[in-house]
């Protein structure tokens, strides 16, 4: 976590060493503390427009987590959408990214069904965004979706 504070702070400049000495083998699958590393790699990546990088760590969350109704696999779920809109709006990829979407938004779908405090706002998000990649020229359709994003997220 510290990395990740570190990282939208000052780039990472004072923790990076310590943190990357701190986690150990990522590739020990007994390590305790690499999923919680996978996790906050994805989201500073996003955070920091590592599309490539947080794609990576993304998939690498929904591979670790994705067991149904863990909430961090849906976290990861959301960001993977979103950075995956990004991309898509970067034109990479963008039949891979469209399945990454359509996963996304049915995953949130899911979520805001079962806890829909925590999640119907990310889901709202995830379509007013997909929206908007498809409308590009009509946002009197778009804006209500990301209003009612916003209302259910002061909920």
């Amino acid at each position: 976590i510290r990395e990740t504070v570190s990282s939208l702070i000052d780039n990472g400049q004072a923790t990076s060493v310590e943190a990357s000495a701190c986690v150990g083998n990522l590739n020990d699958p007994k390590n305790k503390l690499r999923e919680a590393f996978i996790y906050y790699s994805a989201i500073r990546c996003f955070w920091l427009g590592h599309n490539g990088r947080c794609r990576y760590y993304g998939k690498k969350c929904i591979d670790l987590f994705w067991q149904g109704g863990q909430v961090t696999s849906y976290v990861a779920q959301f960001y993977l959408g979103l950075n995956s809109m990004s991309l898509i709006r970067k034109k990479s990829e963008v039949q891979l990214n469209k399945e990454v979407v359509r996963v996304a938004i049915a995953a949130m779908k899911d979520a805001a069904d079962n806890s829909d405090w925590n999640f119907s706002n990310k889901f709202r998000l995830l379509q007013a965004e997909h929206l908007s990649l498809n409308n590009r020229h009509c946002p009197v359709t778009v804006l209500p979706l990301y209003e009612e994003s916003i209302e259910s997220a002061r909920k």
